[in-house]
């Protein structure tokens, strides 16, 4: 089983560049997306019938073109919900859940706390009902949660930690302190499990050439429940893939 996440910074324009040729490389079983800027039926036409063993389930912003998620499954779901069931969080299309016969899956985008840190206190809340959200699911089976958290956890998470430690979205400590509560509950950072010293990063700025130059972030996990650490087989991330300032990331399960 192979399960892949990925920010794909606007559906409708990354399905314009090699997405599907990338996809069909990757053949996920399942293929969480995040911000996909787009209606679910605009997901739906943007995937069309180029990805033809993948069934479609998306959520959506109530403001149009922004944030939203979706999961591509080969596999047909028990269930699939949309948000937490907080109205204050359920406005912006921020997850979706896939609920199979062993494990639910989400899709996650994590609120920014933008430039200027305005909206850190709501991110602050929004990570402490996401993670009630999951220890809700995990009494029913285990979870995997798949998407853009908007964090770096440790200083090997991001090319220059001291610049931005408690000046930059993303690197400060109460957004570091929501990622300690996911991983003390249990959570497993599938990646850093499997590759505890390496330095690998998801997420680049457009400016500077910061890819090119390898300027970036690991904002981007699949955290799974601890139950399922057993089956881990394989976790990665694909910075030879391009269409977003993030690149895919994955894990195998047996």
């Amino acid at each position: 089983m192979k399960i892949i996440s990925f920010n794909v910074n606007g559906i409708r324009a990354i399905t314009k560049k090699n997405f599907f040729k990338d996809m069909q490389y990757v053949n996920a079983d399942i293929i969480c997306l995040q911000e996909t800027k787009a209606s679910v039926e605009q997901v739906v036409e943007a995937i069309g019938e180029s990805m033809p063993h993948y069934e479609v389930f998306a959520n959506q912003a109530v403001k149009k073109g922004y944030s939203g998620t979706a999961i591509l499954s080969k596999l047909k779901p028990i269930a699939v919900t949309y948000d937490i069931d907080i109205e204050e969080h359920d406005q912006e299309g921020r997850v979706t859940c896939a609920e199979f016969e062993d494990y639910f899956v989400l899709s996650i985008y994590v609120p920014n706390s933008k430039n200027d840190l305005s909206r850190l206190n709501y991110r602050q809340k929004w990570d402490s009902d996401l993670l009630a959200y999951i220890q809700k699911l995990e009494k029913k089976k285990p979870v995997i949660a798949c998407g853009d958290f908007n964090v770096a956890h440790r200083d090997i998470d991001l090319a220059r930690p001291k610049a931005n430690y408690n000046k930059s979205a993303g690197y400060t400590q109460q957004e570091i302190n929501g990622m300690d509560n996911f991983i003390s509950s249990g959570l497993i950072d599938s990646f850093r499990e499997k590759h505890q010293g390496e330095v690998k990063y998801s997420w680049w700025s457009y400016r500077g050439g910061a890819r090119d130059r390898n300027v970036g972030w690991r904002i981007d996990y699949l955290l799974v429940s601890q139950s399922l650490n057993s089956k881990l087989k394989n976790a990665f991330i694909l910075n030879d893939v391009h269409g977003s300032d993030h690149c895919p990331l994955g894990i195998e399960l047996n």
